[in-house]
């Protein structure tokens, strides 16, 4: 039965399901049956883009372990790691200044884990945050990881906040008023929408509570927004297009913008540091991928437009560089981060 069958019987017997609900079956039927990146994929992440990427995230990562004093028994940690390809090029860049952590890999797609097995061939793999490593530093990646998270959405009506809940239309499904919720936005406008997300929450607060007990840092990198605000802002991307939700679920990706509020409140609850966000280009130029474009240029001047329009797509403010925000949560006696 696919992901569509499933759903519309589910909401044949118990009535309109959360948007949030839908959200999380569509992306776990979609991720566990394919790759999704990559040209012949539905959309490209950072990493792919290039290896300066996934080098400036392993030197910060391994700079805040030199200061640190060089702790024993930690473990790099990469939740949602795509290919694999952050990871390898993070691992090279650590290499380089003596730091060979364990990887631990946060991935439930077999398709993904068998892209990061021909990358990362001594990772451990891991369902949940739930299982990773409860002993010692944890140095920890998400990078396009909360996007992809289900969200709840509320509606402002005439009579107060309901929740948008999904319901069936024909061959596809579609989005309407639902009960009755408790959302409370003073100044919101009838019809404004809102968007909420316990998970993303619930896993920041998990990380950050372990990073307190044990030591280490994280680095969040997504889009989305530095102060809860208004806006329905859930799409669907297939074949490097924008799409419709509403139809062919779990064939196409759903992500809706990262609440960087939420993440830091959440975080700070649990006794850490929090850093940002601030905007991709200006934690990367900060970092030195203008340096780092320089030194592949000199390298290899035949690929040095390529590796220019690279930089740009990462760090320019009109293409990635601002509405891709990076947070870094730090355990109490780590040192100060770089690049915020």
């Amino acid at each position: 039965m696919s992901i569509a069958d499933a759903l519309r019987a589910r909401i044949a017997t118990e009535g309109p399901i959360s948007v949030a609900d839908y959200m999380g079956a569509a992306n776990a039927a979609y991720y566990a049956s394919r790759d999704p990146l990559g040209a012949a994929g539905d959309f490209v992440t950072a990493p792919e883009i290039s290896q300066m990427f996934g080098e400036l995230i392993g030197l910060w990562l391994a700079d805040l372990w030199l200061r640190a004093g060089k702790p024993g028994g930690v473990h790099y940690a990469e939740l949602g790691p795509g290919r694999g390809t952050l990871a390898a090029d993070a691992l090279r860049a650590m290499r380089g200044i003596g730091l060979q952590p364990p990887v631990e890999l946060v991935e439930t797609s077999p398709a993904l884990r068998d892209e990061q097995l021909s990358r990362i061939a001594a990772a451990r793999w891991h369902d949940d945050v739930d299982g990773l490593p409860t002993q010692g530093p944890l140095l920890i990646v998400a990078n396009e990881f909360f996007d992809a998270l289900p969200v709840h959405q509320f509606v402002r009506e005439d009579d107060g906040w309901r929740e948008l809940v999904v319901a069936t239309e024909g061959e596809g499904f579609r989005r309407e008023s639902g009960p009755a919720a408790t959302e409370a936005l003073p100044h919101a406008e009838t019809g404004a929408i809102v968007e909420r997300s316990p998970a993303s929450a619930g896993i920041a607060a998990k990380l950050a509570r372990r990073l307190a007990a044990h030591g280490g840092a994280a680095l969040f990198i997504d889009y989305g927004h530095e102060r809860r605000g208004i806006g329905d802002t859930l799409q669907a991307v297939s074949n490097h297009g924008y799409a419709d939700p509403w139809e062919a679920p779990g064939t196409r990706d759903l992500t809706a913008h990262v609440d960087f509020e939420a993440l830091h409140d959440a975080a700070r609850a649990e006794g850490v540091r929090v850093y940002g966000a601030i905007g991709q280009g200006a934690f990367l130029r900060a970092m030195g991928i203008d340096l780092r474009a320089a030194q592949l240029a000199k390298a290899a001047p035949e690929r040095t437009e390529e590796i220019v329009a690279a930089r740009e797509r990462l760090a320019a403010p009109e293409q990635m560089g601002r509405l891709f925000k990076v947070m870094a949560l730090v355990a109490p006696r780590w040192p100060e981060p770089e690049g915020f």
